[in-house]
């Protein structure tokens, strides 16, 4: 409860400064394409080829993979929705979690959708982003890739409110019991490498039009990032390959 309670200090601190510094400032922009590197090759080596193989999968295993870990994300949009205000999103996202989770066998199927109760995926980035807290500056992380100052405390935050993250990464914190991380990891990596999948052809797209990857890869994150804030469609497959900055 008292990391709860500093974390949520902190975020209001940040709220209280507004994050006001230009969303294309770089904190370590050398530290960064660095570490931009190491995640191209860590790509080409194990995440790339792994999502190509999962590509081969027979379509209803994707599809059911797709569904599960998508049902899952349900969970964190149902406290951004409320912390936005948005009754009619959080009754909608719960609505669609609880029809999933049992006329959809745990969510392999997605029957809500069919029923008009779609869920618009909400995290604490888009919540502060709604409160127009800015990103601040841009960097990347090891493995997790592109974020901002925003980005990152809200990742963080992100574990305290997600219900799934409480149930296995923090049971120990909060409720004095074993959780069961794996599950959170697992779920975690089906999740990335379910994306992975589907957007191989814009992966590479990108690779081979983009005169500077990195920048190309930074311009796509937060594009993305305000059209999510907004409710508004992401980025669409042509616009991956149009940018060659």
């Amino acid at each position: 409860m008292r990391k709860l309670l500093i974390l949520i200090s902190a975020i209001l601190i940040i709220c209280s400064v507004n994050l006001r510094a230009e969303t294309e400032k770089e904190c370590f922009e050398k530290v960064s394409r660095s570490i931009f590197k190491f995640n191209e090759g860590l790509d080409n080596i194990l995440i790339g080829p792994i999502s190509r193989g999962y590509n081969k999968l027979p379509e209803p295993i994707k599809k059911g993979t797709g569904n599960f870990t998508s049902n899952i994300a349900t969970l964190l949009s149902i406290p951004n929705h409320l912390l936005q205000g948005n009754l009619d999103g959080a009754g909608d996202a719960f609505g669609s979690f609880l029809v999933n989770s049992t006329l959809g066998v745990l969510g392999f199927a997605d029957v809500a959708t069919g029923l008009g109760l779609e869920d618009t995926k909400e995290d604490l980035s888009q919540t502060l982003g709604v409160y127009g807290v800015q990103n601040g500056c841009y960097f990347v992380l090891p493995v997790l890739g592109p974020t901002t100052v925003r980005d990152s405390f809200a990742m963080v935050g992100d574990t305290f409110l997600d219900p799934f993250a409480t149930m296995t990464w923090r049971q120990k914190e909060i409720f004095n019991r074993n959780g069961k991380k794996r599950e959170y990891i697992g779920v975690k990596s089906a999740t990335a490498i379910d994306f992975r999948g589907k957007n191989e052809k814009n992966f590479t797209s990108l690779k081979e039009n983009s005169i500077d990857l990195y920048s190309a890869t930074k311009s796509i994150y937060l594009q993305n990032k305000i059209k999510k804030i907004k409710n508004s469609d992401i980025l669409e497959d042509d616009d991956w390959g149009n940018l060659d900055n």
